[in-house]
C-alpha cells in the first residue's frame, strides 16, 4: 500500500511517515496544496492520500475538490486541528473518505486509514442545489476512524423517540448499536416555538441525532460508555431550520 501525505508542517508529515512506515505502507510527501497536487498526477500511484485542511495556498478542501475532478475514487483522509462537524460533512460530500481530528495517536491514525480503506470503493455524492432541510447524500459518516451509519426502517426502530445507529471503530472492526434519544421536552419545544409538530423519527431530529452522535466520536474518539445519547435542546439556528423544514 502507498500512501501521499499532504501538509505544510514537516513534523507532523514525519510523525505520519514514521507511524504509517512501522505499519508497512510506503509513503511520499507533499508541503502543500500545489506540490500534493503535482505528485498525486492521475492518483494511480497512491492507495490512500492523508490531507491536511488547512494550508497556506490551496487549502485541504480545494484540493480534495481537484483530486476528485481528476480521480472521482481516489481515496483521501482529510486531517484538521480546526475542524467542526459541519467542515467534515462539506469534506464528505466533496468526497473524502474519512475526517481525521489533529493531534492524532498513532493508533487512531492507522484505524482511519483502514477506515478509509475499506470507504474507497464507496461513490462520490453527486452536487445538489442544497434546501434549508437538506442532509449530505452519506450513507456512511467516517470520523476518526469510527464509521457511523444510520439504521432506517422498521429494524432499525426501537421506541417512538429512539434512533439507532451502527458504529464501527478501526483498525479492530468492533461494531456496536448506538441508540439517540430524542427528548419529548426538546419535541415540545420545536412545537411551541414553530407550531410544527415534528416527530422523534423523522429527518429533522434523525439530523440532529447524526450530529450529537458525530460530536460525540469528533471529540471523545470512542464509543458512548452507556451505549445511548439523548439530544435535550437546539440551538437557535435549528430552530429557525425547523421553521422552514421542507417536510418531516
Amino acid at each position: 500500500m502507498k500512501v501521499l501525505i499532504i501538509d505544510d508542517e514537516p513534523h507532523i508529515r514525519q510523525m505520519v511517515r514514521l507511524t504509517l512506515e512501522a505499519s508497512g505502507y510506503e509513503v511520499d510527501e507533499a508541503g502543500s496544496g500545489e506540490e500534493g497536487l503535482t505528485r498525486f498526477g492521475d492518483g494511480r500511484a497512491y492507495d490512500v492520500v492523508v490531507l491536511d485542511q488547512k494550508m497556506p495556498g490551496l487549502d485541504g478542501l480545494e484540493t480534495l475538490r481537484r483530486m476528485k475532478e481528476r480521480t472521482p475514487e481516489a481515496c483521501v483522509l482529510m486531517v484538521t486541528a480546526f475542524g467542526s462537524i459541519e467542515l467534515a460533512v462539506d469534506a464528505m460530500k466533496l468526497g473524502a473518505s474519512d475526517f481525521l481530528r489533529k493531534p492524532m495517536t498513532p493508533e487512531t491514525l492507522r484505524g482511519a486509514i483502514a477506515a478509509a480503506i475499506v470507504n474507497r470503493a464507496r461513490p462520490t455524492p453527486k452536487a445538489s442545489t442544497p434546501s434549508v432541510s437538506a442532509r449530505p447524500d452519506i450513507s456512511t459518516l467516517t470520523l476518526n476512524g469510527f464509521q457511523i451509519t444510520a439504521s432506517r426502517g422498521p429494524a432499525g426502530r426501537r421506541e417512538e423517540n429512539e434512533l439507532e445507529f451502527r458504529v464501527k471503530r478501526f483498525p479492530d472492526g468492533l461494531e456496536s448499536a448506538v441508540i439517540v434519544d430524542i427528548d419529548p421536552e426538546a419535541v415540545a419545544r420545536i412545537r411551541r416555538l414553530t407550531g410544527r409538530t415534528l416527530g422523534p423519527q423523522g429527518a429533522f431530529w434523525r439530523l440532529q441525532a447524526e450530529r450529537l452522535l458525530s460530536a460525540y466520536v469528533w471529540s471523545e474518539g470512542k464509543f458512548p460508555e452507556s451505549g445511548r445519547l439523548t439530544v435535550r435542546d437546539v440551538s437557535r439556528d435549528d430552530v429557525d431550520v425547523a421553521l422552514a423544514w421542507d417536510s418531516d
